[in-house]
C-alpha cells in the first residue's frame, strides 16, 4: 500500500518522483521472538509531510521507528531514504551535567558547533567558514534555541542554568528542544507530550505544524493529531495504511471502510452458504452430481473477504459514591506550601460533588500543590478549610504508576487492599478496568504502560471516592482508552479535579476552569479554545507576569428579543442536525445491503458512498454551527 502526493491510498506503485520521496517503506517484515509485528508493510511519506503514526498499544509503532533509524535489522523488505538525510528523535533525557540548557541545545547543531570551534589562520578557510555560517543562519542560532526552550517552559534565567539543576522530566524537554533546534530532515517523535504540560503541548502542536521538514509522530493525543498533522499512518494487523487528513477524518474514513468490508464479507458468505446448501442437498443425486461438484470447486476457489474484527471494548467502570450535601470542600483565605515556603495564598474555593474542574497554568505555578492540598496530602498554613464528614478522595498521579510493585500481579495488588474478598469478585473488578484474565496474573513489571495506568486508576477509585483528582491520567493510554475514560468520567457522579495536557479530554469533561497563576487560584471565565489562542499569541505573558487570569470584558446584555432570536437559531440548528442524522442512518442502512455490492450495481454503490460522504461533511458543519449557537445563547444568558 502506498500514498500519492495528495495522500490518496493506492495499490499500484507510487508515482511520486524520487526527488520528492522522503521515506519509502517497501514490503517490510519484522518479528520479535517469533511473533510477527510487521508483515509485508508498505508506505511512502512525501517530503515535508506531517504524519501521525497510530495503532493499539503493542502494535509495533516504536519498533517501526527503530527500524527506520537502522537500530534493528529487517527480516525482509527495505526502508529507503534520500542520501545523507538526517534522522532525529528523542531517545533519552540529556545528562545531568554542568552544561547550560542553552549550550546543550546549541550543541545539537553539530555543523555549527564544529565551524564555531575550528581554529585556522588560513584566510581562504576563514572566508569559507564565515560563508557557511551565514548560509546555515548560525548568527541567529542562540535566539532560535532560546525561543524553543521558552516554548517548552524554560524562562531566560533557567536557560543559563546547568542541566544538573533539573529533574529527569525537565531534561527530557531539553532533549526535545535540542532535536527541534537541529531540524533533522526526518523528525521521529514518540509520545513527546507525555512529559509536557498543557502549555508546552500546545506550543509543540503549533511548532510542528510549521516545521519545515518531514515529521512522523507517535501520539494518542487527539488534539495534536487533529491540528499538527496532515495524514495518519495506521499500524493495524501487521500492515500500514495511510489516510489523508487529520485524525477525526481518519476515524470517519476507517469506519466507512470497515462498514463496506463487513457488507462485502456478509454478501460473499451468503453466496458461499447458498452453494454449500446445493452441494449438501444434491451431492448424492446422480442427476445433480456434476453440478454439485462444480459448485464445490467454486467454493474451494473463493478468495474469502475477512470481516473486520471488532476491536476489544476498552472500559473503565468507576464505583458510584453516595450523595453528599454541598459543598464537599470549602476554603476561605487559605495559604499552603512546603515547610516555610508559601506556594499558594488567598485561596477562596468551593467544590460541590457535581463539579468537573480543570486546573490550568504553567508547570511550577502550583497545580500539583493545590491537588495535594485538596487530597489532604498537604496542610493549610493559614486560613480555613471545611470538608464534608466521611469525604473520600481518590488521587491519581503519574508517580503512583511508577510506584506499583513490579513483581506482584494486579490481582495481588487488589488482594492487598481488599483482603478476604473472593478472587472471582476481584477479577471482575479488574475486568471492569479492561484488565482481563491474562493481565490479572501477569507481573506488573511485564505490563504495558497503559495497563499499569489502568491498575493505578482502579486503585485510586476502588473506595468509590466522592472526589477524584487526576494528574495527567492519559499518559500511556491509547486513543480508545482515552475515549473510555471520557465516558467513565461523564457517568461518574463524584467531583473531578483534572490536570492534563490532553485538550480533548479537558474539553469533553471539564465544565469549570481554574487558573493557577501568580501564587493563587482564580476562575478562568473564558473557554479552553480562548486559552489555547492566548497561549499561542505573540504577546504570551511570561512566568510570574501571567495575564491569562484577566477576564475578558463583559459583553453588553442582549435584549429580550435578541435572546429569543438566538433561541430560534438554536432550534433551527438542532433540527438541521437531527435531519442530517436521520439521512446518515438511512444511507448507512443502504450501504449495509449486500445486494448493493453485486457487480452490476458497483456504479450505484459509488453514488451512495459519495452521498454518505457528503452527508457526513454536512453533519460536521451543522454540529459546529449548533455548538456556536448554543455558546452564543449561553453567553447571552450569563451576560
Amino acid at each position: 500500500m502506498g500514498v500519492n502526493s495528495t495522500g490518496t491510498r493506492v495499490d499500484a506503485v507510487c508515482r511520486i518522483s524520487q526527488t520528492a520521496r522522503m521515506l519509502r517503506i517497501s514490503d517490510i517484515s519484522y518479528s520479535v521472538e517469533g511473533r510477527p509485528l510487521l508483515v509485508g508493510a508498505n508506505a511512502v511519506i512525501p517530503d515535508g509531510h506531517k504524519v501521525g503514526l497510530i495503532g493499539a498499544n503493542g502494535a509495533g509503532k516504536t519498533t517501526l521507528f527503530k527500524l527506520i533509524r537502522g537500530e534493528l535489522g529487517l527480516d525482509g523488505g527495505e526502508i529507503s531514504l534520500p542520501t545523507k538525510a538526517k534522522i532525529g528523535g528523542v531517545a533519552q533525557e540529556v545528562p545531568a551535567n554542568e552544561v547550560s540548557l542553552l549550550d546543550t541545545v546549541l550543541a545539537a547543531d553539530t555543523e555549527r558547533a564544529s565551524l564555531m570551534a575550528e581554529e585556522t589562520e588560513d584566510p581562504s578557510r576563514i572566508a569559507e567558514i564565515q560563508t557557511r555560517l551565514v548560509d546555515i543562519n548560525a548568527w541567529s542560532a542562540e535566539a532560535r534555541a532560546s525561543t524553543i526552550l521558552k516554548g517548552l517552559g524554560f524562562e531566560d534565567a533557567e536557560q543559563r542554568q546547568p542541566c544538573s539543576a533539573f529533574s529527569g522530566g525537565w531534561r527530557m524537554r531539553v532533549a526535545l528542544a535540542a532535536v527541534l533546534f537541529a531540524q533533522p530532515d526526518l523528525l521521529l517523535l514518540d509520545e513527546p507530550t507525555n512529559y509536557l504540560d498543557l502549555e508546552g503541548a500546545l506550543w509543540l502542536e503549533a511548532y510542528l505544524a510549521k516545521y519545515p521538514n518531514t515529521v512522523i509522530i507517535i501520539s494518542h493525543d487527539r488534539g495534536l493529531l487533529n491540528r499538527a498533522v496532515e495524514g495518519i499512518l495506521h499500524l493495524e494487523e501487521k500492515c500500514l495504511t495511510f489516510y489523508s487528513g487529520p485524525y477525526d477524518q481518519f476515524a470517519r474514513q476507517r469506519a466507512e471502510r470497515r462498514a463496506v468490508q463487513a457488507a462485502m464479507a456478509k454478501k460473499q458468505q451468503a453466496r458461499k452458504d447458498h452453494m454449500q446448501s446445493f452441494v449438501d442437498r444434491f451431492k448424492a443425486t446422480a442427476s445433480k452430481a456434476k453440478q454439485a461438484q462444480s459448485r464445490l470447486k467454486m467454493i474451494e476457489k473463493m478468495d474469502m473477504i475477512a470481516a473486520p474484527e471488532e476491536a476489544a471494548k476498552r472500559v473503565f467502570t468507576f464505583p458510584e459514591p453516595e450523595e453528599m450535601a454541598p459543598p464537599i470542600i470549602a476554603i476561605e483565605g487559605g495559604t499552603t506550601g512546603y515547610d516555610e515556603t508559601v506556594v499558594l495564598s488567598k485561596l477562596n474555593l468551593r467544590i460541590d460533588q457535581d463539579d468537573r474542574i480543570a486546573l490550568l497554568g504553567k508547570n511550577g505555578q502550583g497545580k500539583s500543590t493545590l491537588s495535594k492540598l485538596l487530597s489532604d496530602r498537604l496542610p493549610l498554613m493559614a486560613g480555613k478549610m471545611i470538608r464534608s464528614n466521611k469525604l473520600r478522595i481518590g488521587y491519581f498521579a503519574q508517580h503512583q504508576v511508577d510506584e506499583l510493585i513490579v513483581n506482584e500481579t494486579p490481582l495481588q495488588h487488589l488482594q492487598t487492599v481488599r483482603p478476604g474478598v473472593m478472587q472471582s469478585k476481584l477479577r471482575a473488578t479488574l475486568a471492569g478496568f479492561g484488565l482481563g484474565p491474562d493481565q490479572a496474573e501477569t507481573a506488573v513489571g511485564r505490563l504495558s504502560g497503559g495497563q499499569k495506568a489502568r491498575l493505578s486508576l482502579l486503585l485510586a477509585t476502588i473506595d468509590a471516592p466522592h472526589m477524584l483528582i487526576l494528574d495527567e491520567p492519559t499518559n500511556h493510554l491509547d486513543i480508545e482508552s482515552r475515549e473510555a475514560l471520557v465516558e467513565a468520567l461523564t457517568a461518574y457522579s463524584g467531583a473531578v479535579i483534572l490536570v492534563s495536557h490532553d485538550m480533548h479530554l479537558l474539553s469533553m469533561v471539564a465544565d469549570r476552569l481554574w487558573l493557577v497563576s501568580d501564587g493563587t487560584v482564580t476562575p478562568y471565565d473564558d473557554d479552553l479554545e480562548s486559552y489555547r489562542k492566548l497561549l499561542l499569541s505573540s504577546d504570551k505573558p511570561s512566568k510570574g507576569k501571567s495575564k491569562v487570569n484577566v477576564a475578558p470584558p463583559k459583553e453588553k446584555k442582549l435584549s429580550r428579543d435578541a435572546v429569543l432570536a438566538l433561541r430560534g437559531e438554536v432550534r433551527k440548528s438542532e433540527a438541521r442536525v437531527t435531519k442530517l442524522n436521520e439521512m446518515r442512518d438511512k444511507l448507512a442502512k443502504k450501504l449495509a445491503d449486500p445486494s448493493l455490492y453485486e457487480d452490476a450495481k458497483l456504479g450505484e454503490m459509488e453514488v451512495w458512498q459519495k452521498k454518505y460522504a457528503e452527508v457526513m461533511g454536512a453533519l460536521d458543519r451543522a454540529e459546529a454551527l449548533w455548538m456556536q449557537d448554543l455558546e452564543k445563547l449561553e453567553k447571552a444568558g450569563t451576560a
